[in-house]
């Protein structure tokens, strides 16, 4: 169901270098709500992209009038983002949304938000303390969908390669279970190597083209993100291309529509970086009690063969490198954002945004 919105711009700058906000308008009403994001790690563009989005959202009507945002980052410190979230605590903020360093470092202060009557939203890589809410795909089913892509096309036999996360994260870990589960399924698959790509095209093809030397003829390839640039490092090597199963990276897509060549054969599914933005609805919704306490999964977008739509699921005129589903499309779109909103954090013009939670 559509849930009536309310609005946000960016919070007062909080006593850190690692934060950033900006200061509401003059003409803001006062008693708006303050959500933070508190982020763990940025270093690669689904995170910049994430971070985009929400701060575009913080600037669009129905939000931009009702609530103050503020964004922190922690480069992937467990210590450093318990400290961050703490000081919002004690700032009296109203809602944190967390893409977590760790599932279970972060429980305490969580608690400590809750004990307090914040309302707490993890996305992504999510906290499993009780007293928090979770937004998120299915991560395990992620990692089996693209897993059974692969074997699926490679006929249920030949060597494969699996290019994972950050590791130690919840994503990556249920990413990883699900992917091995449909690979240790099928014996005729024999996974020749593993090792990460940080979700991030340039060190997934940088390590991967460390790899290829040694490794005997790859038939799939299974990839948690980075998957253009795994794609590069087999073109690079003149290696025969497998089968692929990827992230949504705008790439990736271009190969699989034949906009880049070679053409490949592949699965794109998206973590998409929006759910920083249906995580902020979900606080907004739970805090002003137009909504129960709920965790939250939403569907994530699935592309296969060459059939892919401009300006859509595939952007031309963007990097290789950004994710291709910054926004959603179809009638039963979650939201829809414009490129600006992915990439330089601004809103979209003219556009009231509208955030579809969906039924509790």
């Amino acid at each position: 169901m559509n849930l009536p919105r309310l609005g946000m711009l960016f919070m007062l700058v909080l006593a850190t270098a690692c934060g950033t906000a900006a200061e509401p308008p003059a003409d803001a009403p006062a008693g708006r709500l303050k959500i933070a994001l508190s982020n763990s790690f940025i270093g690669n563009q689904w995170r910049v992209e994430m971070e985009n989005v929400f701060k575009a959202a913080c600037a669009m009507p129905p939000y931009a009038a009702a609530v103050e945002c503020s964004v922190f980052n922690a480069g992937n410190d467990v210590s450093t983002q318990s400290r961050q979230i703490s000081n919002l605590i004690s700032q009296g903020v109203d809602g944190i949304v967390i893409n977590a360093a760790s599932t279970s470092g972060l429980n305490g202060v969580v608690q400590q938000a809750c004990d307090r009557g914040i309302v707490v939203v993890s996305f992504d890589n999510t906290v499993d303390h009780p007293c928090g809410i979770t937004v998120n795909t299915d991560q395990v089913k992620f990692g089996q969908l693209l897993a059974q892509f692969v074997v699926d096309q490679i006929g249920g036999e030949g060597n494969v390669v699996m290019v994972t996360g950050v590791a130690g994260t919840g994503a990556d870990n249920d990413r990883n279970k699900g992917a091995k589960e449909v690979f240790a399924a099928n014996p005729g698959v024999k996974v020749v190597a593993e090792y990460s790509g940080m979700w991030d095209s340039a060190t997934a093809q940088r390590v991967t083209a460390a790899q290829l030397p040694s490794l005997p003829e790859v038939d799939g390839v299974w990839v948690s993100g980075g998957t253009d640039g795994v794609i590069k490092a087999f073109a690079d090597a003149k290696r025969d291309m497998p089968v692929f199963g990827g992230e949504a990276e705008n790439g990736f897509r271009k190969y699989m529509a034949g906009t880049l060549t070679p053409q490949v054969t592949g699965m794109s599914i998206g973590q998409p970086p929006y759910l920083s933005v249906v995580a902020l609805e979900l606080a907004r919704a739970v805090i002003t009690k137009e909504r129960e306490k709920g965790n939250l999964t939403i569907p994530f977008p699935v592309v296969t063969g060459s059939a892919l739509t401009p300006g859509e699921t595939v952007f031309p005129d963007l990097p290789d490198s950004f994710f291709a589903d910054f926004t959603d499309s179809g009638p039963d779109a979650i939201l829809v954002l414009c490129q600006e909103a992915a990439t330089d954090g601004t809103p979209c013009p003219g556009k009231t945004l509208d955030v579809k939670l969906g039924t509790p």
